[in-house]
């Protein structure tokens, strides 16, 4: 019988990772308001939601399971991350944690927030 092994990704806190994502922002010239502002359009995570998912040390499995309403413009986001099209990739949890790569790159690289946001 053939076991799937899961990522070692899915099982990092998403407290883990923020931090980078917040110093990737900011060694560009933005910040972690907007950080927060793509986290909250991506999950539907309130911003005391989002504080409670850190402060509880979620994995990034249990982060997207538990968000409340992925947006449903996130299918929008296109282009390469690691040199992987984030549009191809099969299994839904990388596909998820992807796109937030995606769109924290995106912000990292001038792009204003109308457009990272899909609006």
């Amino acid at each position: 019988m053939p076991t799937t092994t899961k990522h070692r990704v899915y099982s990092y806190s998403f407290a883990s990772v923020y931090p980078h994502y917040i110093a990737k922002a900011e060694k560009k010239g933005r910040t972690k308001a907007e950080v927060d502002t793509i986290i909250r359009w991506l999950t539907g995570y309130t911003q005391k939601g989002l504080e409670a998912q850190l402060k509880k040390q979620s994995t990034l499995e249990a982060f997207y399971a538990d968000a409340p309403k992925l947006n449903p413009s996130r299918s929008l986001i296109k282009g390469l991350i690691c040199g992987i099209r984030v549009e191809d990739i099969e299994e839904p949890l990388m596909q998820e944690i992807r796109y937030l790569d995606k769109l924290i790159d995106e912000l990292a690289k001038g792009k204003a927030m109308e457009k990272i946001l899909r609006s």
